[in-house]
């Protein structure tokens, strides 16, 4: 048999192969075996995704997801499979001395994908009240070069975050030892731009393939200048093939800066969540309630669904094998409706948008298996409670839990 399942109908959409069109999509064991108009095979298990919209299973290049190791880890797993994530990305919780509790505890567990950058200080992100280059000690290239080493295929870059509260007096020293790491090993830097370090005097150590997080922030030191415009360092670092990462957050995530930036043509290169305990309830929940706010800003919906698969594929190397439904490759499969109607959306300083488009999951294939939003929910909520006992306990207060943009179960 050729087949074994058949998705049949399904608006199909995948950059990587520049497929935009009505589709059967097949797989057998746990790959892709075939994209075409149309697939037959008598012995084969059809689904009908037809009116739905199936893409390559999307990737959140940056999430924190050490739970239990750190404030901000959240139990993610359940999450992910629920929204059409198969790969999830942590972005820095881990430093060396912790990347393998991290391997141990969380990757060897998932069933979601899950990788992560390595932090440059050494402890991670262990706590999120504190600095974790305050003191430049903590910095270890050479050991954050070696563990990347040792795990290249969990490992696909260097994580430092390059803001006042988290460097103190260090300025961009960190990043410089970070970049030090990353050229050690061979990889990549994905750097936190936030309040108290110059933008262009990042954006000008950095090399091409090298990641900026964070790229909607409105907190001051961001990418629009003091009277509205695209900065011209941002526009130059993106010529040189620096890589625009959304990564909302708690705090990350400003319409006004993102409205502008898109008014003027600069789109993040990759939509990210950021996600955390303190960003899961309000305003991030997910990485398609998130892509939504784009798509309605205008971004089409190939547009949003590049910049959830290819591109953070790509980003870190892996779009040989991840981001996409080309035979061969991985059966990871995200399905989503496009519903219409009147939702509110709210960005990370409490402002809000209403839009009239929400890109609602329907089910995920993670590695050939099948996963739907209502089979989750235990997880979910586990994930949810879990968020609200680390957040009480760190004396910070929880966004509203989650109400009128609730998930729907639609199976097909």
């Amino acid at each position: 048999m050729a087949h074994e399942l058949i998705f049949r109908g399904a608006h199909v959409v995948d950059p990587s192969q520049g497929i935009d069109s009505i589709c059967d999509v097949s797989v057998k064991g746990n790959v892709i075996a075939a994209v075409a108009p149309s697939i037959e095979d008598n012995e084969a298990e059809i689904i009908d995704v037809a009116g739905k919209f199936l893409t390559p299973g999307w990737i959140d290049l940056h999430a924190h997801v050490y739970a239990g190791a750190t404030t901000f880890g959240i139990k993610a797993d359940g999450l992910c499979l629920a929204t059409g994530v198969t790969t999830v990305v942590d972005a820095g919780s881990p430093g060396w001395t912790n990347l393998r509790g991290f391997i141990e505890f969380i990757v060897e567990p998932s069933r979601t994908r899950v990788l992560s950058f390595v932090h440059i200080s050494s402890i991670g992100l262990l706590n999120s009240m504190r600095g974790e280059m305050e003191d430049i000690k903590n910095a270890d290239p050479e050991m954050t070069a070696r563990v990347i080493a040792m795990w290249p295929e969990i490992c696909p870059g260097v994580k430092v975050r390059q803001g006042i509260k988290q460097v103190g007096e260090n300025d961009t020293e960190p990043l410089r030892l970070a970049i030090a790491a990353a050229e050690m090993a061979d990889t990549r830097v994905m750097v936190h731009m936030d309040q108290g370090v110059s933008l262009p005097k990042l954006l000008g150590l950095l090399r091409p393939g090298d990641i900026v997080t964070h790229c909607y922030q409105g907190k001051g030191d961001h990418i629009l200048d003091a009277s509205g415009q695209v900065l011209d360092a941002v526009y130059e670092a993106r010529d040189r093939g620096i890589i625009f990462d959304l990564g909302h957050g708690a705090g990350s995530f400003h319409y006004d800066v993102a409205q502008e930036a898109v008014k003027q043509g600069f789109l993040s290169d990759v939509i990210s969540t950021d996600l955390h305990v303190y960003s899961l309830f309000d305003p991030v929940y997910s990485l398609p309630e998130t892509a939504s706010k784009l798509l309605n800003m205008g971004l089409p919906f190939d547009e949003i669904v590049r910049q959830t698969t290819l591109n953070p594929a790509d980003a870190i190397g892996r779009a040989e094998h991840l981001g996409t439904l080309r035979p061969g490759s991985v059966a990871d499969i995200a399905v989503f409706d496009i519903l219409e109607g009147s939702f509110v959306y709210t960005d990370s300083h409490g402002n809000q948008e209403s839009g009239s488009l929400k890109i609602e999951p329907v089910f995920t294939v993670r590695d050939g298996k099948r996963y739907f939003p209502d089979e989750l929910r235990e997880e979910i909520e586990e994930t949810t409670r879990r968020a609200i006992e680390m957040k009480t306990l760190t004396g910070m207060p929880y966004g509203r839990v989650r109400g009128a943009n609730a998930p729907t179960v639609n199976r097909p």
